[in-house]
């Protein structure tokens, strides 16, 4: 009989979609703050350019669009923009170290209610940046939205994986994605121009990214800690007793606790990695790099450059009204993040993964033959728009929600918080690069930059599909069990046992 990592009851109480609920709040924003630079981008550029003085008033009244286009191409404003897009990738990097530390100090709940105090910070310099110099403020709001996200991507996972039944852990981990693209179909809407993406109240607009957190904070009041966390980091029995009632029902806990004193031991075994521990460590050397290269394949599929800039890409295919389409690309995400969430513990995590990274890969082709002969025959634009649509479906599938709970299910206990730290440094970092980076890729490669794509995807692929192996239904034990098979030339048991007691001795000193 297989034993599961978690305790769990099968039950689902309302507690617990209370708790869920609460904390993918945190991944609604930080989805929110990835949309919402998108759809007012040529308004938020006119008032960069009004700001650094590139921006002729009176020309714009007399010659219209045109010299609106003509300033808004200024390279002060270009830089400014991309920075603004690209600082809250840099925030997110940096922060994502502090995981491990933030979710420890004083526990998941705290450490997501303490965090709230960044998006709020950012949320209000971003909502008085027409009151002084607009892109200082933005690129700070962002940069700080960033931080919050950044901690706020790792701690949401951790916290939903460790209460969730094993029944349900895959489909309730991928409600982390779910709330991260309802964000940015949020942001999308609300960012029409009749809405908020107008001259007047763009501010507002990035403002809002904080909100979320203002209803986080309180909800978080209602909600039980960690059981994992309260009896493997305090040891309070009695406390974990009671947050398991409240998440999975009134029941006899005794067995839970029984799991929960075999996962202290097991712990206690391995000792609480750091960063550079796990880096230098062969034991875990194999599964930190399939968890490096799934948020890799994640990043560096392209999908950051069609939620930053799918608004100008479709003005390049010829769209008549780009932000409407973006908004279909909002919706399609939405639509199959849920078929994700419905066919993870079914399928399995690997399976989708591939199914995902080889669709991407033939829709970036489509994209990039509809954009290139689009000049040639008109009717080549739905073929660039379909890919668009096909490529976002594809991502949400697998790759866009499977990276961010899958290092949970790699790693026990000791060294996961290490593991989901420089998991999401990888991540963020790419974020970072592509945000930062694609415009002028755009400008060097033009309708051939998805083809830089294509070729990635097709070597995730394949690394997937050698390396990855299936981890639905299985401990942590199994897992770690594929891969020392896997190894060409695997250590002895004696070294293994060595290494793992020098670690031990090396944290308790």
């Amino acid at each position: 009989m297989e034993k599961s990592r978690f305790p769990v009851s099968q039950q689902l109480t309302g507690t617990l979609a209370l708790a869920v609920f609460t904390a993918t709040l945190g991944s609604l924003q930080m989805g929110y703050s990835l949309g919402v630079i998108n759809a007012p981008q040529k308004v938020i550029e006119r008032h960069y350019a009004r700001s650094l003085g590139v921006y002729n008033e009176e020309l714009a009244r007399i010659g219209g669009n045109a010299t609106e286009h003509e300033e808004a191409s200024d390279p002060s404003v270009v830089m400014y923009w991309s920075l603004s897009v690209a600082i809250f990738s840099i925030g997110g990097m940096v922060s994502s170290f502090l995981v491990s530390f933030v979710s420890d100090f004083r526990g998941r709940v705290k450490g997501m209610l303490a965090i709230n105090v960044l998006a709020i910070t950012a949320g209000l310099l971003m909502s008085l940046a027409k009151m002084g110099t607009p892109y200082l403020m933005v690129i700070a709001g962002r940069a700080i939205m960033g931080l919050y996200c950044g901690l706020s991507s790792g701690l949401v996972p951790l916290y939903i994986g460790e209460i969730s039944p094993v029944k349900y852990r895959g489909a309730m981990g991928a409600l982390h994605q779910l709330a991260v693209v309802i964000g940015i179909l949020l942001s999308q809407v609300i960012g029409l121009e009749f809405l908020l993406g107008n001259d007047d109240m763009w501010h507002v607009l990035l403002g809002l990214s904080g909100a979320p957190a203002i209803l986080q904070s309180l909800l978080l009041l209602l909600c039980p800690e960690s059981p994992p966390y309260l009896y493997i980091k305090l040891g309070k029995v009695e406390e974990t007793c009671k947050s398991l009632k409240r998440l999975k029902g009134d029941y006899d806990t005794s067995k839970d606790i029984a799991e929960l004193q075999a996962q202290k031991e097991e712990a206690m075994k391995e000792a609480k990695m750091s960063i550079l521990r796990l880096l230098r460590s062969s034991v875990y050397r194999q599964q930190l790099f399939v968890a490096l290269m799934m948020h890799l394949s994640q990043q560096l599929s392209g999908i950051n450059a069609i939620f930053y800039y799918s608004t100008s890409i479709f003005q390049t295919a010829g769209v008549g009204q780009p932000v409407y389409a973006t908004l279909g690309v909002g919706v399609v995400n939405i639509i199959f993040t849920l078929v994700s969430v419905m066919l993870v513990d079914r399928t399995g995590r690997r399976t989708l993964t591939l199914v995902g990274l080889g669709g991407m890969c033939c829709c970036a082709v489509a994209m990039t033959v509809g954009l290139a002969f689009q000049d040639v025959n008109s009717r080549m634009s739905y073929l660039s728009m379909t890919a668009i649509f096909m490529f976002v479906s594809f991502f949400e599938i697998g790759p866009g929600p499977i990276p961010w709970f899958i290092v949970a299910e790699l790693f026990s206990q000791g060294p996961r918080p290490a593991a989901i730290a420089l998991a999401g440094c990888c991540n963020w970092t790419c974020n970072f690069i592509i945000g930062m980076f694609f415009p002028y890729l755009e400008t060097l490669c033009g309708s051939y930059v998805f083809i830089i794509f294509a070729v990635l995807l097709f070597g995730f692929s394949i690394f997937i599909y050698l390396r990855v192996p299936e981890t639905k239904g299985k401990t942590c034990e199994e897992i770690a069990a594929v891969f020392h098979r896997k190894r060409r030339a695997p250590p002895s048991k004696p070294q293994e046992e060595a290494e793992m007691v020098q670690l031990k001795s090396s944290t308790e000193a």
